[in-house]
């Protein structure tokens, strides 16, 4: 993946040689230091510590967990040697006979020298054996002590005079022994026999073990570390550009984008900045223009009032006429506010307020109003049936801008007619006229604010905003505005909305 902007910031000027007479010989180790500690604050390093810092847990974890596990098995080993030491005497025992000689035995005594003597302890293994609370027989030289500590057989005959079996551990100053006591009874005389082992070596292995795990695991972290770094540089790339374009982003400037390659979560956030970019970009844009032709729009009858006023002569009927063309021009910057008032509120939730409404009646009520606009020949085209949800205002407000563009495009002996009707899925309201028609090339923006068609701005003076006003409305209510016109037949806007709810 290859992340990179379209733009690159203008170079500070904090390092130029102004400024540099007089200064501090340390101030670039202190910018040296700042630098340093932001790189250590920044997510790179922290990503890659936090990477460090889990591995190294999961290191030492493993290495605790690995020793342990050892640890267990070699206690197991010991324990299974140990039983195999006791059933070999046990066998010896229930057969009562010197397998050399075939005689049998005579004692408890005798019994230990033949097993002693035929038996060799294992390296780290030592055998102690008890005859009637005394010690009879040893044979501990392959202990690493090379004997047992007073302490230890003490402990030893102390257990020989329990029933069962002893198994445990016990500390000898030259680390810990495992042993096992197991009682004898042979021929009138009581006993004991215990098999010890002093893991040492065993113990020392595994710890070796874990210290060269330990190393392994070091040195691996420096290269998962080392080979981070620049992965980690790569994964964050889109964050970087991120923020360098929005550093380039202002109010004059929304042009700067995120350039991007490959695919991937980094890959989506930065097209998905881009995007939002292009809405910003597009707002900012579309509220430039709303605010130059708002302007517009505005200068005209304010400069034809300052203009008239200027000249304005003491001959009454002079002011007379200025008055009343000051008056209608003020009235018309008056329907222009009101306008953009509307389209204003537009965002607002609260912009349409749905109840239900008999559509019937508000057809008819609707004709009655756009019949004041103008001296046309005002037909009902037909009335829908049924109660429909809709804000009766607005509406209002809507079909009366489209009468009142109909009365615009009419002479007084052409046909203006306001209609509506319901289906199972949709109400329709519409104005319809036989005036001079849409050209087709004006079809599409004549919706869009402060536009105008090329036949309008010849016939009548308008700020371009009612068609504006009338789809925003219509938006509002969840449905659309239709046109169909064809040039020099007339025009019939229709809106259209979805049932949502509506009574029968």
């Amino acid at each position: 993946m290859r992340v990179e902007t379209t733009w690159s910031p203008p170079r500070s000027d904090e390092t130029s040689g102004a400024g540099a007479v007089g200064a501090p010989e340390r101030e670039p180790t202190r910018r040296r230091l700042a630098r340093w500690f932001a790189g250590a604050r920044s997510l790179r390093s922290r990503l890659i510590t936090s990477y460090v810092v889990l591995l190294s847990t999961s290191a030492v974890v493993t290495s605790l967990v690995l020793s342990e596990v050892l640890i267990i098995r070699l206690d197991q080993r010991i324990q299974r040697a140990e039983l195999q030491e006791v059933l070999e005497l046990e066998r010896m025992m229930n057969d009562g006979r010197d397998p050399t000689t075939g005689e049998p035995f005579t004692s408890l005594s005798a019994l230990f020298d033949v097993y002693f003597a035929r038996n060799v302890p294992s390296s780290g293994e030592g055998m102690v054996a008890f005859v009637g609370g005394r010690v009879h027989q040893t044979a501990v030289g392959r202990l690493p002590s090379g004997d047992v500590p007073r302490h230890v057989v003490d402990r030893w005959r102390e257990l020989a005079g329990h029933d069962d079996h002893s198994i445990g551990r016990i500390e000898t100053g030259r680390g810990e022994m495992r042993y096992r006591v197991e009682p004898i009874e042979f021929g009138g005389e009581s006993g004991a026999f215990v098999v010890a082992h002093l893991p040492r070596r065993d113990l020392e292995d595994i710890a070796d073990v874990r210290t060269y795990s330990l190393y392994i695991a070091l040195g691996m972290l420096l290269l998962a570390g080392l080979a981070m770094w620049p992965l980690a540089g790569r994964v964050l790339a889109p964050l970087r550009a991120l923020t360098t374009t929005a550093h380039t982003i202002s109010e004059s400037d929304l042009t700067g984008r995120i350039r991007t390659r490959g695919s991937g979560e980094a890959v989506e956030m930065a097209h998905a900045f881009n995007a939002m970019l292009d809405r910003l970009e597009a707002s900012f844009r579309s509220q430039r223009t709303f605010v130059q032709d708002a302007s517009h729009e505005l200068r005209d009858p304010l400069t034809i009032c300052r203009g008239h006023l200027e000249l304005l002569t003491d001959d009454p009927a002079d002011q007379r006429a200025t008055v009343a063309l000051v008056l209608d021009e003020l009235n018309r910057i008056g329907r222009i506010v009101d306008d953009l008032q509307v389209l204003a509120d537009a965002d607002q939730p609260d912009f349409v307020r749905p109840a239900p409404v008999d559509l019937g009646d508000l057809t008819v009520e609707l004709l009655a109003k756009a019949g004041a606009l103008g001296p046309r020949t005002w037909l009902l085209d037909g009335v829908g049936e049924g109660t429909v949800l809709a804000d009766r205002h607005r509406l209002t407000e809507a079909v009366l801008n489209l009468a009142h563009n109909a009365v615009n495009h009419t002479r007084g002996d052409q046909i203006v007619a306001v209609g509506s009707a319901r289906t199972d899925d949709e109400w329709r309201l519409w104005v319809r006229d036989t005036g001079t028609g849409i050209a087709e090339v004006d079809r599409e923006r004549i919706f869009e604010r402060f536009a105008r068609g090329a036949d309008s701005r010849r016939a009548y003076q308008g700020a371009g905003l009612g068609l504006a006003i009338v789809a925003l409305i219509a938006q509002a209510h969840g449905g659309r505005v239709d046109l169909v016109s064809a040039s020099g037949q007339g025009s019939t806007f229709t809106i259209v909305v979805p049932l949502r709810g509506e009574l029968p």
